[in-house]
Order: C-alpha cells, then sequence, then structure tokens
C-alpha cells in the first residue's frame, strides 16, 4: 500500500520560511507528476506547484518567485521551499502524486495535510 506523509508545516511570521516534505512509501514502481496543493478555510483546493519526473516545475502565480518545488527521486520526497510567506499563504498543504505501482497500474495519492499559519 501506498503512502503521502507530509511535514514541515508550522506557524511562521509574515516574512519567514518554511520547508515541507511529502514522502511516498510503499510498492511504487515509478512516481511522475508530483503536486503541493493548499486549502485556505471557506475557499476551495488550489494548485501551487507542480514538478515532472524529469523535473520541470510549474506554480501559481502568487507565488511564483517566492516558492521553490523540488524532488529526490532516491528518496521518492517532494519538497517546497516556501520564502516570504504572507498571511494570505496561511492553509493545510496537501501533496499530491501520481504513483505507479507497476508499469502499468497508477493511482493518483493524496497526503494528510500539514497546516501552515502565516501570522502578520
Amino acid at each position: 500500500q501506498v503512502q503521502l506523509v507530509e511535514s514541515g508545516g508550522g506557524l511562521v511570521q509574515a516574512g519567514g520560511s518554511l520547508r515541507l516534505s511529502c514522502a511516498a512509501s510503499g510498492s511504487i514502481y515509478k512516481i511522475n507528476d508530483m503536486r503541493w496543493y493548499r486549502q485556505a478555510p471557506g475557499k476551495e483546493r488550489e494548485l501551487v506547484a507542480t514538478i515532472t519526473d524529469g523535473g520541470n516545475t510549474d506554480y501559481e502565480d502568487s507565488v511564483k518567485g517566492r516558492f521553490t518545488i523540488s524532488r529526490d527521486n532516491a528518496k521518492n520526497t517532494a519538497y517546497l521551499q516556501m520564502n516570504s510567506l504572507k498571511p494570505e499563504d496561511t492553509a493545510v498543504y496537501y501533496c499530491n502524486a501520481l504513483i505507479f505501482i507497476n508499469p502499468l497500474m497508477r493511482r493518483q495519492h493524496w497526503g494528510q495535510g500539514t497546516q501552515v499559519t502565516v501570522s502578520s
């Protein structure tokens, strides 16, 4: 069984930094795209950043230049480095990954979420 576990959330002042981690474990053949989403209270979940298995990245406009997504394929882990944090970045952050358990079978997996709170 495949699991995604996020870590690294917390409380930080505006202008500060946090680094989130998302570790995949279990029976993994290959991981394609890995993504970070976030959901603020009363709002829909939104895509924040994507990284392909080849290392190509994409970002939501409001985080461009402040957030950096990366991955360590040997560790089946993705990271989200968040700098210059703003109160509007406050949300639960979720990791998502498209994981193959064999060459033919793949499924989207979600982590449990990690809270990020930015105080003004």
